[in-house]
């Protein structure tokens, strides 16, 4: 054992120790965020404007902070992006993350000098996790890859502005440096495909340990590799023992990863936005991710089949159940208020609190009332391909309301690596699957509502290709799992 990986069980074990502490006292700790939060915010234009010095309780805070997603809080984070002081928190922020937007165009998400600390902690602390878990330091003394945005910041008004993971390739610690890559001249290159061809000729001759990144732009990286070296990324990488993930489900993807590694490997699943760190998996014997009370975030839950009521209640931390779908809200030291970050949890345990991501509040398909979430059809999928041998690179599910014959269906959008023998029993696997979940969905099947799922085979590189012509190929772009409307899928059936 090295120096190295000696140093790294022993500061793991300290922190497992230090997060427990505020784990087992996860109620208090949220009332201290909270406490803290009004606090330090009370003399912004925001806290002014919402009365926080008459705050003392949670009720009061739903009170006078209504709940707000981007759009609704623009007006504050303008004067922000224009260089105004101590509007929606003490200061100025140190960084914009800069994400695409929908109806407001490029969105600027603040990061400040409190909040910043926690992305660069949460994501270590994932990692020492799991060396106090499984007692395997050694992959510290290999190479490390993130794929990520690029670095290059600009500058707005005396705050720089990035992609939050080119923002977080600055904090990586000086003992890292050395074993991380790709190297800065490749990471910022702004191309996808051309720099997912750089990191393959840097990377293929290293003895990569961690490969980190979205699943789906990973496995174009992989693909690349193998047809490259002509062998699994297992055998090019030897020492590769350990994936870490974000951004999406890593279950659809599993078969297809195990193909290309040639072996199984652990994996790490993250939770982070430019919004903030919101849980990572802190065990690799327990469900779900621990959410993370300590980190300068207050969290409320709405129920997601509540959600777009006039005046859903708002859950807090101690009134949570296990099971039940929830619609993320956010007040931060970052200045973001009874914020709506568009994803729905639900927890898988109370004792701590762990959650997994189940989908977005704003995709879904209910065409029909069906109330469909993100989680039940990446469930589905994960059944129908259980003791099979078929693969799947990539999916996406949307409604067929008028179809040219027979009743309505969902049209799942499948591009196969191994495709089935029959795919009518494949679709049969996934349709009887979705009955089991979802009590909606199997009473409209029974009621002749709907008819079974019908599949849609993909071309290779299709879904790549339909995300190059929407400008989002690639980093830390995502295609949505499902849609309740058929824009995705009529750029697909083209």
């Amino acid at each position: 054992m090295s120096i190295k990986s000696f140093a790294a069980r022993l500061f793991a074990d300290y922190i497992y120790a230090k997060t427990q502490k505020w784990a087992r006292n996860p109620i208090e700790t949220q009332h201290k965020v909270f406490l803290d939060l009004i606090e330090k915010a009370k003399h912004t234009d925001f806290g002014r404007d919402h009365a926080f010095a008459d705050i003392k309780s949670h009720a009061d805070f739903a009170k006078h902070v209504p709940i707000r997603d981007y759009e609704a809080l623009k007006n504050y984070v303008d004067e922000v992006v224009n260089g105004k002081e101590d509007v929606l928190w003490p200061g100025k922020p140190l960084y914009f993350a800069k994400t695409s937007g929908t109806t407001s165009g490029a969105k600027y998400i603040p990061l400040t000098k409190e909040s910043m600390p926690f992305h660069i902690e949460a994501a270590r602390d994932a990692i020492l996790h799991y060396i106090h878990e499984t007692r395997n330091a050694d992959f510290v003394d290999g190479k490390m890859i993130f794929l990520q945005g690029s670095p290059e910041l600009d500058e707005k008004n005396g705050v720089k502005l990035g992609r939050l993971s080119g923002i977080v390739a600055h904090y990586v610690p000086k003992y890292l440096q050395k074993n991380r890559m790709p190297s800065w001249e490749t990471n910022t290159i702004e191309d996808w495909e051309t720099k997912v061809d750089a990191i393959v000729e840097e990377t293929i001759n290293e003895d990569m340990s961690i490969i980190s990144g979205i699943p789906s732009w990973v496995q174009m990286y992989f693909e690349k590799l193998r047809a490259k070296a002509g062998k699994p990324v297992g055998e090019i990488f030897k020492n590769f023992n350990l994936f870490i993930y974000g951004g999406v489900n890593y279950e659809p993807y599993r078969a297809k990863f195990e193909n290309l590694i040639g072996r199984k490997v652990d994996a790490i699943e993250l939770f982070p936005a430019s919004e903030g760190f919101f849980a990572y998996q802190d065990s690799q014997k327990e469900k779900g991710m621990l959410l993370l009370l300590n980190s300068g975030i207050f969290y409320e839950f709405v129920k997601a089949d509540e959600f777009f009521a006039e005046n859903p209640r708002r859950y807090t931390i101690g009134e949570v159940q296990i099971g039940v779908n929830y619609v993320l809200i956010l007040s931060t030291n970052a200045g973001l208020w009874g914020y709506n970050i568009g994803d729905t949890i639900q927890f898988t345990s109370t004792k701590p609190y762990r959650v997994v991501v189940s989908g977005r509040i704003k995709h879904f398909i209910s065409a029909f009332g069906e109330h469909v979430i993100g989680k039940e059809v990446e469930e589905a999928l994960k059944k129908a391909m259980t003791g099979t041998d078929v693969t799947v690179n990539e999916f996406t599910v949307a409604p067929q309301i008028n179809p040219n014959e027979g009743l309505p269906y969902h049209e799942w959008f499948i591009e196969f690596e191994n495709e089935p023998s029959d795919i009518e029993v494949f679709s049969e696997k996934i349709n009887d699957a979705m009955r089991r979940q979802n009590v909606y969905y199997d009473d409209l099947i029974s009621g002749n509502v709907l008819r079974r799922v019908v599949i849609t085979k993909v071309p290779k590189h299709g879904f790549d290709d339909y995300m190059k012509s929407i400008g989002k190929l690639g980093g830390q772009n995502k295609l949505p799992r499902l849609s309740n409307d058929r824009t995705i899928a009529e750029a697909l059936s083209r």
